[in-house]
């Protein structure tokens, strides 16, 4: 059985810092990529980031890059976003996700992905 427990969500000022955490269990070893995905109030989930855990690419959303690292570590099966410079725009809910399979690149489709952590709330007061 799969489990994602996403932690480290919480509330920060506009310009300050955040590290979410995901832990995994029981994921398929196979080319297994984890992600993270947003949504905030009335607006549709969308794509922040992603790493293919054997190689450790990356992808990022536009808005993220340069201010978001995502990382990985093996040892403790768990997924990070480091979240830097944020901003009020970048409050919403994040979910963690995952996914097992041959594509070529990494997934940014929300239906791509076959398992789900429970989510955590990051707040950015202005």
């Amino acid at each position: 059985q799969v489990q994602l427990v996403e932690s480290g969500g919480g509330l920060v000022q506009a310009g300050g810092s955040l590290r979410l955490s995901c832990a995994a269990s029981g994921l398929p070893s196979t080319r297994r990529v984890s992600g993270w995905f947003r949504q905030a109030p009335g607006k549709e989930r969308e794509f922040v980031a992603a790493i293919r855990w054997n190689v450790g690419s990356t992808d990022y959303a536009d808005s993220v890059k340069g201010r978001f690292t995502i990382s990985r570590d093996n040892t403790k099966n768990t997924v990070y976003l480091q979240m830097n410079s944020l901003k009020p725009e970048d409050a919403a809910v994040y979910y963690c996700a995952a996914y097992s399979g041959g594509r070529v690149t990494i997934a940014k489709n929300d239906h791509d992905y076959n398992y789900w952590g429970q989510g955590t709330q990051v707040t950015v007061s202005s």
